[in-house]
């Protein structure tokens, strides 16, 4: 047998697309399975995006790029993250990515190695858990309670923090549970921070404009004090759905303090992936400068989408919902059910039709919960509770 290194026997999956291959094989028997599971907003593209890319292709855009991305779409990014946030980034410390991950993966293997510890929130996004453990790093969660509205909890982080910690991921908007960290919870960590000055930060903000109820996010990059350790992840999957596209972009620091985090992802760009797409990268630039109106369509609809999800959930027996406040996900507990999360996620796509993804798979802090995706139609989620409703009567 072939042997490979260690590190390969420790990562771990993104369930989320086990699960979606195990629906999309039971609807090719003839099954109607309603996927309330993957996280991908279920709109096209808007049209505008996709004549960006068509135009790129016709007029010859066909060759390499930059490993850091075409200019003008970093100077793209410069314009979003401004308006967004009021912060002024240079385009130099801008990287065009193929996708979200790897800014995960780059920021993970450079602070982690034996001996090391890295953060991660739980329940959170699988692949931070798994890139650390692949590094050989020692993976510390940092819960994520339902009583505090699934919000991160500063007191318990810092708390967390030791002579051994690299790096922590911060997600707000989180995946999987909707939670929003409020604006004081940011403040009391980065004030905190400033005892840990050697400890990195990378801030998972791709469903930065994904709040509700008046909520508001919070990018890290209004905190100057932790501007030279901080990495900040964002891209086009969510906002634009435009998850197909493989398209992402971070904000590096590149100061002699930062020990020049940016040019090191630069070259572990060139080793790995050499660049993105130009076609990709002139929709990139189309979908952040041209009209907004499919996004907020979209947001409007996730948001009706919500209401009725929270509604429906707490109406099954067994089942309780906070509401959440953010991206496209509830996170409801299903203690009372009896069931474990992971089984009964399985039993409900095997013998209701409804795929979801159990909470165990966004860690040990996951169980008693399950996601459920609200990236569907409203008749199909109004299906799927009904589903959900008369299997637990059972």
């Amino acid at each position: 047998m072939l042997q490979t290194v260690p590190a390969f026997d420790r990562l771990g999956e993104e369930n989320a697309f086990a699960v979606l291959a195990r629906a999309t094989a039971l609807a090719a028997e003839g099954r109607d399975i309603i996927n309330l599971g993957i996280g991908q907003p279920d709109f096209k593209t808007p049209p505008h995006i996709v004549e960006a890319a068509i135009k790129a292709l016709r007029d010859g855009h066909h060759g390499y790029t930059p490993a850091t991305g075409l200019l003008a779409t970093r100077e793209a990014v410069v314009r979003r993250t401004l308006a967004l946030t009021g912060v002024e980034v240079s385009p130099e410390n801008v990287m065009i990515l193929p996708g979200g991950k790897p800014t995960m993966y780059a920021a993970i293997v450079m602070f982690g190695e034996p001996g090391a510890e890295i953060l991660y929130p739980d329940p959170g996004f699988p692949i931070y858990r798994s890139m650390i453990e692949f590094t050989g790093a020692a993976p510390v969660p940092v819960p994520i309670r339902e009583e505090n509205g699934f919000a991160f909890s500063a007191e318990e982080t810092l708390a967390l923090i030791t002579p051994k910690t690299r790096l922590i991921i911060l997600n707000s908007p989180a995946n999987p549970t909707g939670g929003v960290t409020p604006r004081a919870e940011i403040e009391k960590l980065v004030k905190g921070l400033e005892k840990h000055p050697n400890v990195a930060i990378m801030s998972d903000e791709i469903y930065d404009i994904m709040t509700y109820d008046g909520e508001k996010h919070v990018s890290l990059l209004t905190f100057p004090e932790i501007r030279d350790r901080l990495i900040v992840l964002n891209g086009w999957s969510k906002t634009w759905a435009m998850t197909g596209w493989r398209m992402g972009w971070s904000i590096w620091p590149n100061s002699p303090s930062s020990n020049h985090l940016y040019d090191k992802v630069r070259k572990l760009a060139v080793n790995c992936w050499s660049c993105v797409n130009a076609p990709s990268q002139f929709a990139g630039i189309a979908a952040i400068d041209g009209p907004q109106d499919d996004v907020a369509m979209m947001m409007a609809a996730f948001d009706r989408r919500r209401k009725l999800v929270v509604e429906g959930l707490n109406k099954l027996n067994g089942v309780s919902c906070i509401t959440p406040k953010g991206a496209f996900y509830a996170f409801p507990n299903v203690k009372e059910t009896g069931w474990k999360a992971k089984q009964l996620a399985s039993a409900l796509l095997d013998e209701a039709g409804v795929a979801l993804i159990g909470g165990p798979d966004f860690g040990i802090l996951g169980e008693g919960y399950i996601r459920v995706s609200y990236a569907n139609s409203e008749a199909n989620i109004s299906r799927a509770l009904e589903r959900i409703g008369t299997f637990l009567s059972r």
